[in-house]
């Protein structure tokens, strides 16, 4: 357990703020129960940043975090910024983060809540049991690769990307996947496309090599397209998926949707020496200052930071038996609600979840 913590503090646009605020309340909670000290500092990201300074990533902000022990991320975007150039806009600075802080590896867990069986799009004996991590290298692959860009050729504009893996990406990520299921249920399944493409057989070899050095994990090979089918009809297979930057975007959104609701799901991006901590839904703007958002997500990413950097792992857990008893007790954000359960405000919900805490 650390005895202290120095976290930056990126509330963002949206409802950023107000889910931020919430994960905050219920750190100081954490703090008074466990004798942690939290140092917080709050700086400019996305469009907030954009306003205020011209760059949705500023020098500033970018200072506090590699002088940070972790980041806490709520969300960036919206309309009002989506007539910018591409590399002007609010995404972009999600992006320089992950690159600048090499957080080459995204840790999102889909559970499936036992009170929120209903609001899946499947059936409930298919759902019921889901617990699943999925991987996804952060760095890499198609978003990061060279060449890129648009231009003319033979009288027609041309769209192109790379899609690269050197060795040691591939084998990090691998590597890390296999000590994330030793201390789960010991089963990696790793998602490429290597009938038809090298940089996928590439990637198929090398994780077949790391898994030598780790026999007691069971190690599956899926091609992509298969595993999007598979998650649906037999989600509680999984364990932790490991896979490349542009299927795991895909593949992480498909698995967090098998829930029922974004707003639950939390995630950590985590490199050598850096890690950062945000939701996995957007920014809302719709819905935004109108007290009704989804706090869970962003209080359970909180959690996720207190068992990864500040190792506390029964805090963490403390954090998750909170969540599920107010939603075994029926509270229920907007998002959530459903006919016969108790509708509250983002501040309602955090309060429900801060109590148990304290009586845990």
């Amino acid at each position: 357990m650390k005895k202290s913590c120095k976290i930056a503090v990126l509330p963002g646009d949206g409802i950023g703020p107000e889910i931020m605020k919430s994960a905050l309340k219920v750190l100081e909670a954490i703090s008074e129960k466990y004798g942690i000290q939290f140092e917080f500092k709050e700086a400019l990201v996305g469009g907030a940043a954009i306003d205020e300074t011209g760059d949705p990533l500023p020098e500033e902000t970018l200072k506090l975090c590699k002088e940070s022990d972790a980041i806490l991320f709520g969300a960036v975007g919206g309309e009002k910024w989506d007539n910018l150039p591409t590399d002007k806009r609010p995404e972009k600075g999600l992006l320089r983060i992950r690159k600048e802080l090499d957080l080459f590896a995204n840790l999102r867990p889909a559970k499936a809540y036992n009170a929120l069986l209903d609001s899946s799009p499947l059936k409930n004996s298919i759902i019921k049991g889901v617990d699943l991590l999925v991987l996804r290298e952060l760095t890499g692959g198609i978003y990061f690769g060279e060449p890129r860009g648009i231009e003319e050729k033979n009288g027609e504009r041309v769209g192109y990307n790379t899609m690269i893996y050197y060795e040691h990406e591939i084998k990090r990520i691998g590597k890390l996947a296999f000590e994330l299921a030793r201390s789960r249920r010991k089963k990696v399944t790793s998602v490429d496309k290597a009938n038809v493409l090298e940089v996928s057989a590439l990637w198929r070899e090398v994780i077949t090599e790391v898994h030598n050095d780790y026999a007691d994990v069971e190690l599956e090979h899926m091609y992509v397209d298969n595993c999007a089918m598979q998650l649906i009809r037999r989600p509680k297979d999984f364990d932790v998926i490991v896979t490349g930057n542009m299927f795991g975007d895909i593949i992480s959104d498909e698995a967090g949707a098998l829930t029922g609701s974004l707003g639950m799901l939390p995630s950590a991006s985590i490199g050598e020496r850096y890690a950062f901590y945000e939701p996995i839904h957007g920014s809302a703007p719709d819905i935004a200052g109108k007290g009704i958002a989804n706090p869970v997500a962003m209080i359970l990413s909180a959690a996720m930071m207190l068992e990864i950097t500040c190792k506390l792992p029964e805090a963490a857990r403390d954090i998750e038996e909170a969540v599920d008893k107010a939603l075994e007790e029926g509270y229920r954000t907007t998002d959530i609600w459903s006919p016969g359960t108790k509708k509250v405000s983002t501040e309602e919900m955090t309060e429900v979840i801060i109590n148990h805490i304290k009586q845990s």
